[in-house]
């Protein structure tokens, strides 16, 4: 393979007679520009803005202040607009084509919202303004807070927590702090095989045993290995519903009786809501904690660790032992609860600083605001029907584990591949040269070679279609034997396979950069 002068591989192009590699003196290839490390395009010396020199300050750093320079490259205005667009041509987003991730709900961030985030007195607060000053941002909060009540059909909310899976740690820690108020030191959680990953950990975290529930043959939790679990030690159970296999827990109010039957708390991972929305009140199925994911449900940007929120919907029995801050309305306006005393003597304390992740909170009122009840529920339907679309639309090329109809994705395995030498990771490969983010893979794990496939209600019957169409193709391709092609695929992302397993046990995460020979030394020193 031939190199590009930064010493890259050039990127393949099909012809009609097989593949070959054109080499090109740039490393680019029409307007897929080719960007080396931002570390690499630094010169001393060059500057993309002029700063007056500091005035001098008295150092109270205690001997820890910088001894030498701080290591990041100099670089003008126009290097580091270029470099970091060239970035972004090359990442996948939802503004840029259909996402059909499972299990993690990619729907379209309507533009109304983002406008509505910026609006003068909602984009530029802080958060150390005096309540007094913020009264509007205060009743925002309160706003969002009862219509996720109202919504889920429970009678308190958590607004903190700053994402899904510290949402699931929120939830876990007032069901801990709801049994040391009673004089109990519960030692066990039961997690559904077919939980999110983040479900156990959190146990784990919080300092549980965690003991795994089997599933049935239809993919719902065998009702009857979670009732041999049951003892009174056990703290609760952390089920997901819909669950990870896109199918709905149809025992779900009596595996509720169950659990409270023994003293224990019913703890529903929130992040396929988007299926049930305004179908089905989690209040009424005897849930006592459950995180929302305001990115997956309600439409805020779905951020790679931030910005997020998970709020946490709690029942009577565990609304006392909620996290402050929150919010309260009084005669003399709104105000925020910040210490664990008085009305909130039994809160389990502070989860993070500040009152929670305000832009996210108008973004998700905005989108509520806009669909009102009936659009609400019609996205869960739509959600649903796509997922049903897709599956239908490609059952007689991938197999479903699970008989039936789907709830918002639709999971297929890899029975159907055996024999081709294409696996499932191959298939998901080749989903990027027609121009597609994978769907996702091996997960969950209770389906051998899953792919999980998720459309929200986002996309129309003609995305759908083409993206049907591409995976027939793909399939039929698979079935005809020619594995070479999957297994050199991508052939035209900007890279190829990279080893993701070595990056992931050995990350570089600091830039080194070579020993300048003897000539570019002298060079160097001509330029200074």
């Amino acid at each position: 393979m031939m190199l590009n002068n930064k010493g890259r591989p050039t990127q393949p192009v099909a012809v009609d007679n097989g593949e070959i590699s054109i080499e090109t003196f740039t490393g680019n290839m029409g307007l897929r520009l080719e960007s080396p490390l931002i570390f690499e395009q630094g010169m001393p010396g060059r500057i993309g803005v002029d700063m007056a020199d500091p005035r001098p300050v008295k150092v109270r750093l205690g001997g820890l202040e910088r001894k030498g320079p701080i290591g990041l490259p100099d670089l003008s205005e126009p290097q580091v607009l270029r470099h970091f667009v060239r970035l972004s041509r090359q990442n996948y987003a939802i503004d840029a084509g259909f996402y059909p991730l499972g299990s993690c709900t990619m729907k379209h961030n309507p533009r109304i919202n983002e406008k509505v985030a910026r609006l003068a007195g909602l984009g530029d607060l802080h958060p150390l303004q005096p309540t007094s000053t913020v009264q509007g941002a205060l009743e925002l909060i309160d706003d969002l807070a009862h219509w996720l009540k109202t919504i889920t059909g429970m009678p308190a909310v958590a607004m903190s927590p700053a994402a899904g899976a510290h949402g699931e740690l929120c939830g876990v820690m007032a069901i801990r702090a709801a049994h040391e108020a009673n004089g109990e030191s519960r030692t066990r959680i039961l997690v559904p095989e077919s939980a999110h990953g983040t479900n156990p950990a959190t146990a784990a975290l919080c300092g549980y045993k965690v003991e795994a529930v089997p599933a049935r043959k239809d993919g719902r939790m065998d009702l009857e290995a979670f009732a041999e679990k049951l003892g009174p030690d056990v703290a609760g159970v952390m089920l997901t519903n819909p669950n990870t296999c896109g199918l709905f827990e149809t025992d779900v109010k009596k595996i509720a009786d169950m659990v409270h039957e023994v003293g224990g708390y019913f703890y529903c991972d929130g992040a396929n809501l988007n299926a049930i929305l305004g179908r089905v009140r989690p209040g009424d199925l005897g849930v006592d904690a459950m995180h929302i994911n305001l990115h997956k449900t309600f439409s805020t940007p779905h951020g790679g660790g931030g910005p997020g929120a998970g709020p946490v919907v709690l029942s009577d029995a565990l609304a006392p032992f909620a996290p402050i801050p929150y919010v309260v309305h009084n005669d003399s306006g709104f105000d925020l609860v910040e210490q664990a005393e008085g009305q909130a003597q039994k809160s389990f304390g502070r989860m993070k600083g500040f009152h929670g992740q305000m832009g996210m909170f108008i973004r998700a009122l905005a989108y509520m605001q806009s669909h009102g009840a009936d659009g609400l529920r019609q996205i869960a339907e739509n959600a649903v029907l796509n997922a049903n679309y897709v599956r239908v639309g490609l059952n007689d090329k991938l197999h479903s584990p699970f008989d039936g109809i789907c709830m918002h994705e639709a999971l297929f395995d890899d029975s159907t591949l055996k024999g081709t030498g294409v696996t499932t990771l191959d298939l998901a490969k080749a989903m990027i040269d027609e121009g597609y983010h994978p769907m996702t893979m091996y997960f969950p794990l209770v389906v051998h070679g899953a792919m999980l496939i998720e459309p929200t209600e986002s996309e129309s019957r003609q995305t759908l279609d083409e993206f049907i169409g591409a995976m027939r193709h793909l399939l039929d391709r698979a079935a005809a034997g020619d594995t070479d092609y999957f297994l050199g695929a991508p052939h035209y992302a900007p890279r190829r396979r990279l080893d993701e397993t070595a990056a992931a046990r050995n990350p570089v995460l600091r830039y080194t950069p070579p020993a300048p020979t003897e000539g570019e030394e002298t060079a160097f020193s001509a330029a200074s």
